[in-house]
Order: structure tokens, then C-alpha cells, then sequence
């Protein structure tokens, strides 16, 4: 079990994208000679993507590894028995250089009859924002069906739909079922469960470089979208300093705020890991005599096996995951 009782950290999993940029370098500092990077999955159990642990004991050790060898110490006793082997979130960062094609992602249970995964609940927390740019989150108006298929086939989609102009620190929670997209100019954390189900259901009319045009899902969308959504996808949360401000709790992860100016000690009651984001700033986390750092950008995985720790900064904000 001494083994695992250290913060961990993962080698980045970096995803050209069609609509991707170069700020996951410039900004958050990752490595890499793709083009278009869109996206950097810093802890993932998808099939294919598993993460691999970069530090410490376990290093060059897969996510699945760890899970199969220290079970409930990793992940908590009542996750253990819910999710087995399969570590439950996928934590992201994203960056769209254009914007993001219009989707949605299906529930647990129509997730699990046609893709046999699960469902994909996900939040936002914007991180950086160019002048004017927006996220697309569900429609601006009432919405049904008839009238939903009739916009997508006459190509008006982007009439029904909602665009907010955002800027950093917003966040947004993405229930299953809701269209969305992540616009052009615009850097997030995501969190999320562990899933890669989405159903693209209009993507600007774009071509690859060979003049291709993604494959679209409307036969499958139309059956997960949620016409009957309320608009309460915006998270107000409280920014106090050197505690955690509880911004999203769903079944299926809760996540708060940390603005850290001082070392805090901190009690893991939660019965589950924790996951540390930094948005902002860098961060020492110590378990008994092992420190790690954090910088903007990173991502630490903490088992649930440690009880105790302690979070020094001067100027970090991080999100605190666990589920």
C-alpha cells in the first residue's frame, strides 16, 4: 500500500482535432509537434487511452494497473463496488482554435444499450477566453422535435440555438442530453465521466484535407436530446479564499474551487480519490514526506488510501474533483 500514498501524476494524452490550436503549448505548457492540438486528456481509462503514471513508485504503470492492483485504496471502497476496474471520470483540457462541432451526448442508459459505456455528464471552467468568444449551450428558445429536424435540414440550426459570451471562470455543467458546443477563442477544464460517446449533429459544413466532412449522428441524436431542459446550465459558486467552494454536485462527480494563498491542511472524508486541476498559479500538495507540484495546466490524482495532506501556493486556483 506504500506504493500508492503519494500524489500522482500522468503523462498527458494529446488529441489532434480539426478545430484545435497551439495554446494547450503556449499556454499550458504540454509537449508536443501536432498541428492542431485540441485536447489534452491528463487522466483517462478509455479504452485505448489509458493514462500512464509519469512519477514516483508507479511510474510507467497504466491507470488500469493501478486500479486492479490497489482497488478500494485508489478509488474508495463504494466506487470500488459501483465501478469496479473502470476508473469513472475522464479529466480534459481543451482548446478551440475554430469552434467545436454541435453535439450532445446520450444518458447511462441509452449509452449502455447501444455503445455498451457509460453516459457522458460533463462540466466546463473557462481558463482563458479570446475578446467576444462564446460557448453554445442548448437553445434559445422553447424547443421540440418537428421544429428542431426542420432547422438542422434547412441548415438554420445555429438560429435556434443559444450562444453566451464567456470569460474566465465561468463555468458550465452539461447534463446528458443537451446540445453544445465549446466555441472558437476558448481554453477549458473538463471533467466529465468516463466516456468518448458523443453524437455530432451539425459541423459547420467543414472538410478535412482531403475533402472529407465528419460523420454526423442525427439518426442517433434525436433520441437523446432532451427537449424539455431547463436553462440552468450556468454555475454561480463562491470564490472564498484557502477553502473549497463547492461549484457542481451530480451523481457522477462533485467539484469545487480552490483560490490557495497559504498551506492548508486538508482531510480527505469523501471515501473516493481526489483530482487537482490547476487553472491558474502552481501549487505544492505533500502526503507525509512527498511533494509534488503543480503547475497551470497539470493534473494530480490523490488515492483514496491518503486521509491527510497538505496544499501550499501563493497564487494558485485549482478544481478539486471526487466523486
Amino acid at each position: 500500500m506504500k506504493n500508492i500514498l503519494y500524489p500522482i501524476k500522468f503523462t498527458p494524452i494529446l488529441k489532434d482535432k480539426i478545430w484545435g490550436g497551439q495554446k494547450l503549448k503556449t499556454l499550458l505548457n504540454k509537449t508536443s509537434d501536432l498541428p492542431n492540438i485540441g485536447e489534452s486528456w491528463e487522466i483517462s481509462d478509455v479504452e485505448g487511452d489509458t493514462s500512464v503514471v509519469a512519477n514516483g513508485a508507479l511510474k510507467g504503470q497504466t491507470l488500469k494497473q493501478i486500479q486492479e492492483t490497489y482497488k478500494e485504496d485508489l478509488i474508495g471502497l463504494q466506487n470500488y463496488r459501483v465501478f469496479g476496474n473502470k476508473f469513472p471520470l475522464l479529466i480534459k483540457f481543451i482548446d478551440a482554435k475554430q469552434d467545436l462541432s454541435i453535439q450532445l451526448h446520450p444518458n447511462d442508459e441509452l449509452a449502455a444499450k447501444r455503445h455498451n459505456s457509460f453516459g457522458k455528464t460533463e462540466m466546463w471552467y473557462v481558463m482563458q477566453a479570446d475578446e467576444g468568444s462564446n460557448l453554445i449551450v442548448g437553445f434559445n428558445q422553447k424547443m421540440d422535435a418537428e421544429t428542431y429536424l426542420s432547422h438542422l435540414e434547412n441548415k438554420t440550426l445555429t438560429e435556434i440555438l443559444n450562444f453566451d459570451k464567456v470569460k474566465v471562470g465561468d463555468t458550465y455543467f452539461i447534463e446528458v442530453g443537451r446540445v453544445h458546443a465549446i466555441g472558437a477563442g476558448v481554453v477549458v477544464a473538463e471533467i466529465q465521466q468516463t466516456s468518448d460517446i458523443t453524437y455530432r449533429v451539425y459541423d459547420w459544413d467543414r472538410v478535412d484535407d482531403e475533402g472529407n466532412e465528419r460523420e454526423l449522428h442525427n439518426d442517433l441524436a434525436i433520441d437523446a436530446i432532451d427537449f424539455e431542459m431547463e436553462d440552468n446550465f450556468r454555475v454561480s459558486y463562491e470564490k472564498a479564499k484557502n477553502q473549497s467552494n463547492k461549484m457542481v454536485s451530480c451523481p457522477y462527480f462533485t467539484t469545487s474551487y480552490l483560490d490557495v494563498d497559504s498551506t492548508l491542511k486538508k482531510e480527505n472524508n469523501h471515501d473516493s480519490f481526489l483530482i487537482y486541476m490547476c487553472v491558474e498559479g502552481e501549487a505544492q500538495i505533500t502526503i507525509d514526506s512527498a511533494t509534488e507540484t503543480i503547475k497551470k495546466g497539470e493534473t494530480i490524482l490523490l488515492p483514496a488510501a491518503v486521509k491527510n495532506y497538505e496544499i501550499t501556493s501563493e497564487n494558485a486556483k485549482l478544481l478539486e474533483v471526487y466523486v
